[in-house]
């Protein structure tokens, strides 16, 4: 064993042990009633999914709740069962932020969003979930809805490329509809703090919304909400791979980099712009 290996297995979600099969499944109803009778979920391209491992590419929607992430993980558990290995790459704040909810997102495949326990799951050959845009995507201002917004973050990029694995990117319309985010204070807050205000907590929450939610009514900063109903609609994407799986020294390559990041982009604002023309969203 690794020295020190013993220490981060222990940290929250650096262990690829606390996936739980039966807990996922005893879920599924509930997801069920949500897919068909809350959100009257319509989903396409699930036949692009390579076998084998892959990075699997999202736009965050609808705040804390991100309610379509959880059809997206009912379509896939209905479609291939709990025996094939998916993790969702979290943000490690929300561990120490929302502890009991990410403790429940762990048994459900939540790994910390970070290189080494990626490694690990891709060597198990396994399938990884990643938002690149995190909080800031979540809870992006509802006049942004129909942009793909990864937050310049080029971490995913160098990941597919160091384990040569095809990005599938998905995307999805209706989950930001869930709530109304008219600002983010973050950048004002952000300044307060740097005169000397502490952050509440000491975590720094890195986006402080203001929306129009349930069960708040108006809320501030980046708490949980009730998702309300919204028709949802999720497209699979075809696969990239950027580059022959030999082609590792690619990673360090700033220009490729960049370049390979853009495409993903362009390409997930293109679906997404495809996708809204067929849905009620269209002329919102």
């Amino acid at each position: 064993m690794i020295p020190g290996d013993t220490a981060i297995k222990s940290k929250p979600g650096w262990s690829l042990d606390k996936r739980d099969p039966a807990f996922i499944q005893s879920l599924m109803p509930g997801w069920e009633y949500l897919y068909h009778e809350y959100f009257h979920v319509q989903s396409d391209g699930w036949h692009h999914i390579p076998p084998g491992k892959m990075l699997f590419v999202g736009s965050h929607n609808g705040g804390l709740s991100s309610p379509d992430l959880g059809m997206i993980m009912y379509d896939w558990f209905r479609r291939f069962g709990t025996d094939r290995l998916v993790y969702g790459l979290m943000h490690q704040k929300m561990w120490s932020g929302f502890p009991s909810l990410a403790e429940n997102a762990e048994k459900m495949g939540a790994i910390a969003a970070h290189p080494k326990i990626a490694e690990e799951a891709f060597d198990r050959g396994a399938g990884l979930l990643v938002f690149p845009g995190g909080g800031q995507d979540a809870f992006r201002p509802f006049y942004q809805w129909d942009k793909i917004n990864l937050q310049g973050r080029k971490g995913f990029i160098k990941l597919a490329i160091k384990h040569g694995v095809p990005i599938v990117p998905f995307v999805s319309a209706g989950a930001h509809h869930t709530l109304l985010v008219l600002a983010d204070l973050y950048p004002l807050l952000n300044q307060i703090h740097k005169m000397g205000v502490p952050w509440p907590f000491g975590i720094d929450p890195e986006v402080f919304p203001v929306y129009i939610g349930a069960p708040w009514g108006l809320a501030i900063g980046p708490i949980p909400n009730n998702p309300l109903p919204a028709q949802i609609f999720t497209r699979i994407c075809k696969p990239i791979r950027l580059c022959d799986p030999e082609e590792v020294h690619l990673a360090s390559n700033r220009l490729f980099v960049q370049e390979a990041y853009d495409l993903i982009q362009k390409s997930m604002q293109e679906q997404l712009d495809a996708l809204i023309e067929t849905t009620p969203y269209k002329n919102r």
